[in-house]
């Protein structure tokens, strides 16, 4: 009798050991604390909204067994220091894969201990294209990088919005000097003169002593290399000052929060960039903008769609190798290629997106419309 009952025991623990389902995790890692907080929180749902998608049906299936992921969002703070940290506290949590970080100053020292770490990274936002340029196997972006960015951005400001002499400032970080200098070389390709180069920082709010400067140079266009909480007060001080050039900034200043901080000074001379399409001609834009609506009560930012489809490639390359292994699914990764919410999402030999629109943006009745 005794013996049945173990027997039924041990049985029973099969079963249940049978039953349990694989919960890997991945790491995101962006700002969620300052200034540009709503830029990192947006990324950090667009990665929660992929992992959600999988776990309510069911899982992944990987290797022959449903796979549930669970993410854990890290705060860098757009700090280079902090954002190292970070780094290694995911790698040290045993995360299969990390979606970030957003700003290129943080993801690029980043890179390097994941890539000690052996575990892949895919950035939705950092558009430097030193990210992908540093032989790292394991490093990627689904968005377009800087040079793709600033090459629209100083052909536009020419031959679109007719600039014979462009000022051009940015914050230092490697994001904003970074899309700068490649805005600087199309300007000068184009056959437009650079009028002024000045610099700030990403946490400046007084800008008066450097538009001072620029506002002696008469610019036609004034082109700065930011995020959205420079670029808003920004253009307040511009007005105040009375310099009448029309300004232009990239995807780090076209934002709804943008919009809000500059106030009674944003008009129709404003413009900015987007790497890749608008949200509602993405292919799975509406969707995704009505879904992200319903789980958080609020509007996509900028890069939530990006980081959904970062996830979904992880995702994906998992699928295909069978294994969560960062090892077996790394190939997988580097020729995968699927439909996602932005478009098409296959990288080159660099970890880049392959199809890397930019799409140009002017403010018209209280919103940015796709020009």
């Amino acid at each position: 009798m005794k013996k049945s009952i173990v027997a039924v025991a041990v049985m029973s623990i099969g079963l249940g050991a049978a039953h349990a389902q694989e919960v890997v995790k991945l790491g995101s890692a962006a700002p969620l604390t300052g200034t540009i907080s709503h830029l990192g929180k947006d990324l950090e749902n667009g990665s929660r909204m992929a992992v959600d998608a999988v776990n309510a049906q069911g899982g992944a299936d990987i290797g022959g067994k449903k796979v549930k992921f669970e993410l854990i969002g890290e705060d860098d703070q757009a700090d280079p220091r902090t954002g190292t940290t970070v780094a290694q506290r995911l790698v040290d949590a045993g995360v299969k894969g990390v979606i970030g970080h957003l700003n290129s100053g943080t993801s690029i020292p980043a890179s390097r201990i994941y890539d000690q770490g052996g575990v892949p990274q895919i950035s939705p936002a950092s558009t430097n294209p030193k990210l992908t340029q540093q032989n790292f196997k394991g490093v990627f972006r689904t968005i377009a990088n800087d040079v793709q960015q600033g090459g629209s951005l100083g052909t536009f400001a020419v031959k679109t919005l007719g600039a014979k002499k462009v000022a051009i400032i940015d914050d230092r970080t490697a994001y904003g000097q970074g899309l700068a200098d490649e805005t600087d070389k199309a300007v000068k390709a184009a056959g437009a003169q650079v009028v002024a180069r000045e610099f700030t920082t990403d946490k400046a709010t007084d800008f008066n002593a450097i538009l001072t400067k620029i506002r002696a140079a008469a610019p036609d266009v004034i082109f700065f290399g930011g995020m959205d909480a420079q670029a808003g007060p920004m253009l307040r001080q511009l007005k105040q000052l009375g310099i009448n050039a029309k300004f232009l900034t990239g995807d780090g200043g076209c934002s709804p929060e943008m919009i809000k901080l500059a106030g009674d000074a944003i008009n129709a001379t404003t413009y900015c960039s987007m790497a890749g399409l608008p949200l509602d001609k993405m292919p799975g834009g509406a969707k995704f903008r009505a879904d992200y609506k319903a789980r958080f009560n609020g509007e996509v930012q900028l890069y939530a769609p990006y980081a959904y489809d970062a996830a979904m490639a992880i995702i994906k390359a998992m699928e295909k190798a069978g294994s969560v292994e960062p090892s077996k699914y790394l190939p997988e990764l580097k020729t995968i290629s699927f439909d996602g919410v932005t478009g098409n999402v296959a990288f080159d030999d660099k970890g880049d997106i392959k199809e890397g629109a930019v799409t140009m943006y002017q403010y018209k009745d209280g919103t940015w419309v796709a020009l």
